[in-house]
């Protein structure tokens, strides 16, 4: 794997259970790169994505996820690859009970950290990252969607990752929200880590166009501009 590739699967089979959904998948993302990945609901990107993150083990063809290697990798290595990931999911996945502080406390605690002044100034910086620092005592059903959407990206951002998942971060989103969400993650990627993220929302491609991935017919096909797809055979 070259340095700066941080993801790569080669010759690879995606299973959901028994069922075959992506064949021969070899794909490459580097470091600092934006990527969509697209398709009709159940064409393979969430498959994909849970791949990476190792909770689908890869039975067939090599992939590596930051220096792990999918193909060999063992119960007691997935925590450690995980955390070289950060995760955006749609439905935001907050503890409503709680303050935006006490939510990102929460994971920085399970994930070994214990200086107090350490994990301030780590929540301190990733609510600076998406515009929230001064929303850190709000309980977390007290913020609107796009603001609790941001807090699932300073979430992920925690423990410095590589790699950012967003499995359809704009799904509850309007659209002038959405776009400042798609201007985070785009800055994320500016950063150096990769981001990829599936989407339905074609607008979005249109908008801030970058290196398209389509999940179809059991098959990953790299698409370089937008004006290659086809937008209604996706919507069917």
């Amino acid at each position: 794997m070259a340095l700066d590739t941080i993801i790569e699967f080669k010759k690879a089979s995606i299973f959901q259970e028994d069922n075959l959904v992506l064949a021969d998948v070899n794909l490459k993302v580097d470091k600092g790169e934006f990527i969509y990945l697209i398709g009709k609901v159940g064409s393979g990107k969430t498959s994909l994505i849970k791949t990476i993150t190792a909770e689908i083990p890869l039975k067939k063809g090599e992939g590596r996820v930051v220096n792990f290697e999918l193909h060999k990798l063992k119960n007691k290595q997935i925590p450690y690859l995980r955390r070289k990931i950060g995760i955006v999911f749609q439905d935001f996945q907050l503890l409503t009970d709680r303050t935006v502080n006490d939510n990102l406390t929460f994971v920085l605690k399970a994930t070994g950290w214990k200086n107090k002044q350490e994990m301030k100034d780590r929540i301190d910086d990733v609510l600076d990252k998406v515009g929230l620092k001064h929303k850190d005592f709000k309980m977390t059903h007290q913020l609107s969607g796009g603001e609790q959407q941001r807090i699932v990206i300073a979430r992920a951002l925690l423990n410095n990752p590589d790699i950012i998942l967003a499995d359809e971060p704009t799904g509850n989103l309007d659209p002038e929200t959405s776009d400042d969400i798609m201007k985070i993650l785009f800055d994320i990627a500016a950063t150096g880590r990769a981001v990829i993220m599936a989407t339905h929302n074609y607008s979005l491609l249109k908008k801030f166009p970058s290196k398209t991935l389509r999940c179809e017919k059991t098959r990953l096909v790299e698409t370089d501009h937008t004006s290659e797809i086809d937008f209604d055979s996706l919507m069917e």
